[in-house]
C-alpha cells in the first residue's frame, strides 16, 4: 500500500469535513483547496509554483501510477500546500520513475490524504467555491481544525511572488544559433518555457521578480517575458509599474498566466477572483484572431476583467482580448497594436508550454519571435 493506515481529516471553511487516510507526510497543512481535473502530469503540477498555499485535489480516480521520476519537474520542489487523491497506486509502472509518489511527498514534507470521495469533494467546491482547507493527522476533531482554518489568510489579497521568483539571475541558453535575447521575469516560472524559447534559438536571461526596467534594458534583449505565478494579481504592482516602463521602452512583450494579468492591469484593466477557477488539461480555448479552438493547461484562480466586445485604447494602442474560454467566456489572452495593426505584445492566460501536455498552443512561442522579429524590422527601418 502507498497510503498508510493512519486516518487523516481534511476540513473546508464552510465546515463540510471528510475523513481519510494519510498520504505523503504526516502532519498538519492549511491552503486554498482547488480541484485539478487532468488527468496524467501530477509531477508537473506538483512542482508548478503557482500552486503556492493550495490544496489540490485531484479529479483523476487514480493517483501515483506512474511513480516519480527527476526528470519532469517544472522548478526547483513541489509548491502545494497540500495534496487530495482517492487511490494512492499501490504500483508504479513506468520505466522512468525513480521512487514512488508517497515517498517524495514524504522526502519534502507535503501532507497529504487520501481514501476519501474526491467526487463528492470536487462537486462541493464547484458549488461552493475553492475556499481555505486544512488536512490534518494529529487534530482529528473537525470543529477544533475549523477553528484554525477559519484564522488563514485567504488567496484574495496574497503577494506571494517574493516567496517564489528566483533571487539571482539565471541564463538559458539557446539551443543551435542564437537569433534572439529575451528577458524572463519569474513571478513563479516553469522550466519548460525557457526549454522551448532555447530549442527556438532564443537565449533566456531568468531574472528575479525584483529586477529594475534598468537592469533589465541593459540588457539589450529583444523581447520582455513574464512567467505564471500565484497569487493574486491585485496586489502586484511592483511588476505592473516594471510592465509599463517596458511597454513604455516598446519592447515586444509575452505574458503567460499570471503574466497575462499583470498584462491586463498595465492595460488599464481590472482583474478578479473565480468563483473555482480553472485547473487541468482540458480546456477549450479559441484564438478569435484564427477563429481555431486549442485544448489548454490552465492554472489559475483569477482573471482579467477586459470588454469582449470591442477595442480599449491605451497609451501604447489597441487593446483586445485575443482569446477565450469556451466554457465561460472567461478572458484567455490579450494583445496589443499600434495604428498599422501590428502586434507589440500579447499575453494568454493558459500554458503554452504544456508540461505535462496538452500542446496545441505551442505556436505561441513562435508568434513572439514573429513579433521581436517584427520590432526589429520596424527599427531598422526608423
Amino acid at each position: 500500500m502507498e497510503h498508510s493506515d493512519t486516518p487523516a481529516l481534511l476540513v473546508l471553511e464552510d465546515g463540510r469535513f471528510f475523513r481519510g487516510s494519510s498520504f505523503g507526510a504526516a502532519g498538519e497543512t492549511f491552503g486554498e483547496a482547488v480541484f485539478s481535473t487532468g488527468m496524467t502530469g501530477y509531477q508537473e503540477t506538483l512542482t508548478d509554483p503557482s500552486y503556492r498555499r493550495q490544496i489540490v485535489v485531484a479529479t483523476a480516480p487514480q493517483i501515483g501510477n506512474t511513480g516519480w521520476n527527476d526528470e519532469d519537474d517544472e522548478s526547483r520542489q513541489i509548491w502545494v500546500a497540500g495534496y487530495v487523491v482517492r487511490d494512492a497506486s499501490r504500483v508504479r509502472s513506468s520505466w522512468r520513475s525513480n521512487r514512488s509518489l508517497d515517498q517524495e511527498l514524504r522526502t519534502q514534507g507535503i501532507v497529504g490524504i487520501c481514501e476519501l470521495d474526491t467526487r463528492a469533494l470536487t462537486r462541493h467546491l464547484r458549488e461552493r467555491g475553492s475556499m481555505r482547507a486544512a488536512i490534518s493527522t494529529t487534530e482529528l476533531d473537525p470543529d477544533a481544525l475549523l477553528q484554525r482554518v477559519l484564522e488563514q489568510p485567504p488567496m484574495a489579497g496574497a503577494n506571494l511572488i517574493a516567496e517564489v521568483t528566483l533571487t539571482e539571475p539565471v541564463v538559458v541558453p539557446a539551443q543551435g544559433t542564437r537569433t534572439h535575447t529575451v528577458a524572463a521575469i519569474d513571478l513563479g516560472i516553469k522550466e519548460m518555457t525557457p526549454e522551448l524559447m532555447a530549442r527556438r534559438g532564443i537565449e533566456v536571461h531568468v531574472l528575479p521578480a525584483t529586477t529594475s526596467l534598468e537592469d533589465l534594458t541593459a540588457l539589450d534583449v529583444d523581447g520582455v517575458f513574464f512567467s505564471n505565478g500565484p497569487g493574486d494579481p491585485a496586489t502586484a504592482d511592483d511588476a505592473v509599474e516594471l510592465l509599463t516602463g517596458v511597454l513604455d521602452a516598446g519592447l515586444p512583450y509575452f505574458g503567460i498566466c499570471f503574466g497575462n494579468q499583470i498584462f491586463g492591469r498595465a492595460l488599464g484593466f481590472g482583474t478578479y477572483k473565480l468563483k473555482y477557477g480553472h485547473r487541468g488539461i482540458n480546456q477549450p480555448v479559441q484564438d478569435r484572431r484564427t477563429g481555431k479552438v486549442e485544448i489548454t493547461a490552465q492554472n489559475h484562480g483569477f482573471a482579467v476583467d477586459a470588454p469582449l466586445d470591442h477595442d480599449t485604447q491605451t497609451p501604447w494602442g489597441a487593446a483586445r482580448v485575443s482569446h477565450v474560454c469556451l466554457n465561460d467566456d472567461v478572458v484567455e489572452g490579450l494583445e496589443l497594436t499600434d495604428a498599422d495593426g501590428r502586434v507589440l505584445a500579447f499575453s494568454v492566460q493558459y500554458h503554452p508550454e504544456a508540461a505535462a501536455g496538452p500542446h496545441d498552443s505551442a505556436y505561441l512561442f513562435d508568434r513572439f519571435i514573429e513579433v521581436m522579429d517584427a520590432h526589429r524590422t520596424t527599427g531598422e527601418n526608423a
